[in-house]
């Protein structure tokens, strides 16, 4: 099967998979996960992790709203591509598609960096990292990546070398449901692909617009669960925009990603 069709079963199963890891991992991590919950600057990758990620990806800035930022993913220039998904060596690589919704967050920062300048800024779910890369260039003061997978980990690391970033702190937990942190602002893009997963969101970021007062923008093209879920009548456009057309063909039909601000009223519970 060719990755275009494993692609169309990373975006059926992240309803049900990745949905269900994020949910499962509220406790303590694996051992796995305990060598490798946090990277900073200065933090060496695993050399057989490293090549075998740049053997298998290709650096790539076309096709994707933000040309200034280079990535490394999987196109139909890479072995995965056509390999069977079993013959992948790693969990699902979802970090390794540039989603919509995470280029259209991207972009809005890099044309208005005053949305990060001098901010705390949380990118959950952060996958390739393009986002929290966008808010280092953009002048952010202090920038955490956080994603469930360990090789996104790696993969965000590489992009940071690829855009000659020093790597910021990365986070490998799911931090969802946890006590809220401190952040400026705290961005997300194309998380809300499982109800239940979209409820423990909705109330886990009310949490933190209470507590610290913290603004919140997703992204997001425009998904069914997305636009169904009750999060969307919180919700104030900022802006929209058009997806270049390779972006369009792996999406199957997407031809905008929008740009949101999660303002809930004060009334809401967030138990």
């Amino acid at each position: 099967m060719a990755f275009r069709g494993w692609k169309w079963l990373l975006l059926l199963g992240r309803q049900n998979t990745l949905a269900k890891v994020w949910r499962s991992r509220r406790g303590g991590p694996s051992l796995c996960w305990k060598r490798c919950c946090h990277w900073s600057t200065g933090k060496s990758l695993n050399p057989e992790v490293r090549a075998f990620l740049e053997e298998n990806t290709e650096v790539t800035n076309s096709g994707h709203l933000t040309p200034e930022i280079r990535l490394r993913l999987l196109t139909p220039r890479c072995r995965f591509w056509r390999e069977k998904p079993d013959l992948w060596p790693y969990g699902d690589p979802f970090w390794a598609i540039y989603w919509p919704g995470g280029q259209a967050l991207s972009r809005y920062i890099l044309d208005n960096p005053s949305v990060v300048k001098g901010r705390s800024v949380l990118d959950l779910g952060s996958g390739c990292g393009a986002t929290a890369i966008a808010a280092v260039m953009s002048g952010a003061s202090h920038v955490l990546a956080n994603d469930i997978d360990p090789i996104a980990g790696m993969a965000m690391i590489l992009n940071c070398e690829l855009n000659h970033l020093n790597p910021f702190p990365i986070t490998i937990k799911n931090i969802i449901n946890s006590e809220a942190g401190n952040w400026d602002l705290i961005v997300l893009g194309d998380m809300f692909y499982d109800e239940q997963l979209a409820d423990g969101l909705h109330h886990w970021l009310q949490k933190c617009i209470r507590i610290h007062q913290t603004e919140v923008l997703i992204g997001d093209p425009g998904r069914h669960q997305f636009l169904s879920h009750s999060i969307h009548s919180q919700l104030h456009k900022v802006i929209e925009y058009s997806l270049p057309e390779y972006t369009r063909q792996e999406n199957y039909g997407l031809t905008s990603s929008i740009v949101w601000s999660y303002q809930p009223s004060n009334g809401l519970d967030d138990s």
